[in-house]
């Protein structure tokens, strides 16, 4: 997997930001609105430009946090994908970047249909034909990534959100609801656990395949409301993961046998290990998908997310948008250290856990 370039001199305290640096950039040049998403690195805002009155997705990161620990550089360099200059219809689009002495800023298309897993929750369960369009675009932004060797890694309906028309948007806001633990080194994983691959379970080096392993996760949620071997008790949760056999009651035939194969326990012979995303979109149960108009937005969304224009508000979770902007985006040190104390009950149904723990 390709590292994207956040690199800290010593000398200073100023970050790579790569091609999108934008260094006439300031905080003062937006108004912040509300908070839209929160974790251990920092928030993200909803901001408005007060040059064209344009609303923002503002994720906005401590420095000293990221950059406390040389592992957490290793983390957060593997996993901000926003660095590369990326350009697909289901990703977000990051506009620029700029920073202070204390903080970097991602400035992001807003996107404000809401998660995946806030519909989800709505409504159980999505029938298979809606499932397979956010399954065939998730599928198509995954291979793009792949075709730059980035590895998503955090494949989870949190990081899936639906734009004002109901296409599928994937952000690197998996900061939005995810911790990493400030002793975290990168042989501790972070993340959800009910989405975790067996090879990541395990701490064996993974490739690509674990984004097929990922889709294969949202994909059995959409279909079945809960992810595959879900359990109350994680470590039951995990010995599923790892031993037990998946287990599929109803759905059609070529769901049950993309499931399977998505959800192969063993990475060489999971569906992808081969020929990546042209093994996923040439599966029976895309069939009726046209790969081509599905990438230049021409297959009408299954469901209309009735967003009354970019400040809307409505689908994203008031946990978030409850809270207070101020301290969110000017110099106040303490905002860094109150994180670490916050973060235990900051973010709704997260959980992660050693390892050792469990195994």
């Amino acid at each position: 997997m390709a590292h994207c370039n956040v690199m800290h001199s010593s000398s200073s305290n100023e970050v790579n930001l790569g091609p999108s640096h934008n260094p006439h950039a300031k905080p003062t040049d937006f108004d912040f609105l509300a908070v839209i998403g929160k974790g251990t690195f920092g928030k993200v805002l909803l901001a408005k430009a007060k040059i064209d009155n344009k609303f923002y997705a503002v994720k906005v990161l401590q420095k000293k946090v990221i950059l406390k620990k040389k592992e957490q550089r290793n983390i957060m360099a593997e996993r901000n994908v926003l660095l590369k200059s990326l350009s697909h219809p289901f990703l977000v689009g990051l506009h620029y970047s700029f920073q202070t002495p204390e903080k970097l800023y991602f400035v992001l298309d807003y996107v404000n249909g809401g998660e995946l897993f806030y519909h989800l929750q709505k409504e159980q369960t999505f029938g298979e034909p809606r499932a397979r369009f956010y399954t065939a675009e998730v599928a198509s932004a995954i291979g793009y990534l792949h075709s730059l060797n980035i590895v998503y890694r955090d494949l989870k309906p949190e990081n899936i959100l639906l734009d004002f028309e109901g296409h599928v948007v994937l952000t690197d806001f998996g900061l939005c609801k995810e911790g990493i633990d400030t002793d975290a080194t990168t042989s501790t994983f972070c993340g959800t656990p009910e989405y975790l691959a067996p090879e990541v379970l395990k701490k064996q080096p993974y490739d690509r395949t674990v984004d097929w392993w990922g889709l294969g996760a949202v994909l059995y949620e959409m279909v079945y409301g809960l992810p595959p071997f879900y359990s109350s008790d994680v470590a039951q949760m995990y010995d599923g993961i790892l031993h037990r056999p998946l287990s599929l009651s109803g759905g059609s035939t070529v769901l049950c046998d993309l499931l399977q194969g998505l959800l192969e326990k063993e990475p060489q012979r999971r569906i992808g290990a081969i020929a990546d995303f042209l093994e996923v979109k040439s599966h029976a149960f895309f069939t009726c998908i046209n790969w081509d108009d599905l990438y230049h937005r021409k297959v009408q969304p299954p469901f209309n997310p009735n967003v009354r224009g970019p400040a809307d508000m409505q689908h994203i979770d008031p946990e978030f948008t409850n809270e207070m902007v101020s301290g969110s985006v000017g110099c106040t040190p303490e905002f860094a250290s109150s994180l670490a104390t916050s973060s235990a009950n900051a973010f709704n149904g997260f959980s992660y856990v050693s390892t050792e723990d469990y195994l």
